[in-house]
């Protein structure tokens, strides 16, 4: 099972994914982009099945999971990203795109992680003891508090901890929860970004990077590896000495980021729910 499966890491997985003798579940906003992605596992020899549903609508979500049948892999791959507005005094985001960003980027994990919880705890165990394996989409930013994307931050940081801590406790159970703290992956998500982005991941190799980590076990699949370790470093600076830095970074200057996944009926728009 896939959340926004319709466009960006979550498509690449749905592909890489598909073969004969595989069920896929794919969900999405876009449901133009989701029979195209569905068509083209049916033609790798899978059988895909498409729901259209916002990761934020919890009764919808836990109706689709719960009834989907026996799941060994979920990806929780549906999220948003902005940045902060520019003002007369300082850069601000508003109101409704902060609760935007928790409810997609948070309350959509939990609307697609607990459920699946449950539908994999009544699972049988496999031979190597495994019940079934849970992976949701953090990121680098999750690892900093960057003042140019505070609800994306603190989001993502939410998604991670979340996922690490519940996974410790869910492997006894048989349950593998993975969190991929990922840096710029090229998704129609980041073409809209205006600033150059380091460290910049094509797609398929991200997805190749993710399921190796998921099919190891991995608790923490992290890439690419010096920008995290130099996003943990920056962490670790007092905040001045950090913010210093942060604020003379192109990503740091307000509106750098188009805000993703609106509800506008542009399919264009729509789209960057991934």
């Amino acid at each position: 099972m896939i959340t926004g499966a319709s466009s960006g890491i979550g498509r690449g997985l749905a592909l890489a994914l598909a073969r004969p003798g595989r069920t896929l579940h794919l969900g999405g906003r876009n449901a133009d982009n989701l029979r195209a992605v569905a068509t083209a596992c049916i033609a790798r020899g899978a059988d895909a099945r498409i729901r259209v549903q916002d990761v934020r609508e919890q009764a919808g979500m836990e109706e689709w999971i719960t009834t989907a049948g026996p799941l060994d892999l979920v990806f929780a791959c549906a999220g948003i990203t902005a940045s902060t507005k520019g003002g007369d005094e300082a850069p601000t985001e508003p109101d409704a795109q902060v609760r935007r960003m928790f409810a997609t980027n948070m309350d959509g994990v939990l609307n697609t992680v607990l459920p699946a919880i449950r539908v994999m705890r009544a699972q049988p165990r496999a031979n190597d003891g495994v019940r079934g394996r849970i992976c949701a989409m953090s990121s680098v930013a999750g690892l900093v508090s960057f003042p140019g994307t505070p609800s994306y931050c603190a989001s993502k940081a939410a998604v991670d901890r979340f996922m690490v801590a519940t996974g410790a406790n869910m492997k006894r159970a048989g349950i593998v929860m993975s969190s991929v703290c990922c840096g710029f992956v090229a998704t129609p998500m980041t073409t809209q970004n205006n600033f150059p982005m380091p460290g910049l991941t094509q797609t398929g190799d991200a997805v190749r990077t993710i399921l190796s980590g998921v099919a190891a076990g991995r608790r923490r699949i992290s890439f690419p590896r010096w920008l995290v370790a130099g996003s943990r470093f920056m962490d670790l600076l007092p905040l001045r000495v950090a913010e210093y830095y942060y604020y003379r970074q192109p990503a740091g200057q307000a509106g750098t980021m188009a805000e993703t996944g609106l509800e506008t009926g542009n399919p264009a728009a729509s789209r960057n729910q991934e």
